[in-house]
């Protein structure tokens, strides 16, 4: 068993430890390891991920290439370069296009000020120009206020419903 932990979980865990792990297990030279998870993991939208688009710019799958925040992600609100995987086909924007996305719906939560969660279905953007302003002109779901500290009201003024 102690072989098992030893393959499965970070060396990082096993340094920190130290040798708690041969109290519990005797002299047999085997540690116990912790899994140490980094702090980037509350992003939701890293490189390869797909997203559905959830305006009538013509996109219904962008994956995701770039996140214009760090390198680790985006949250809700956040700016993300993707490509286009599928596509409408009279829309305004074509399959393998690449295009800048807002994060409107994540599926991770995300706790709120005074102690509520939100949590989406989904992960969707809504897909924008290199100067912010919106491809489509309608925005389809609802949406979470969040984008309002982020400076995106055009997505607000348009969404259906607000979260």
């Amino acid at each position: 068993m102690a072989a098992f932990l030893r393959s499965k979980c970070s060396s990082v865990g096993r340094t920190l430890m130290g040798s708690l792990g041969n109290n519990l297990y005797g002299a047999a030279g085997s540690s116990v390891e912790a899994v140490i998870r980094p702090s980037h993991c509350d992003a939701i939208s890293q490189m390869r991920t797909n997203l559905k688009v959830v305006d009538n710019s013509g996109a219904k799958r962008v994956m995701c290439i770039a996140a214009k925040r760090g390198k680790y992600g985006a949250r809700l609100g956040d700016t993300i370069i993707g490509s286009v995987k599928e596509a409408q086909p009279r829309g305004k924007v074509k399959k393998g296009d690449v295009v800048y996305g807002v994060v409107v719906r994540a599926a991770m939560k995300k706790g709120r000020s005074d102690g509520s969660e939100v949590q989406f279905d989904d992960n969707a953007i809504v897909l924008v120009n290199n100067k912010g302003e919106l491809i489509g002109t309608r925005v389809f779901g609802p949406v979470p206020h969040e984008l309002r500290k982020k400076k995106h009201l055009k997505i607000l003024a348009l969404a259906e419903h607000i979260v």
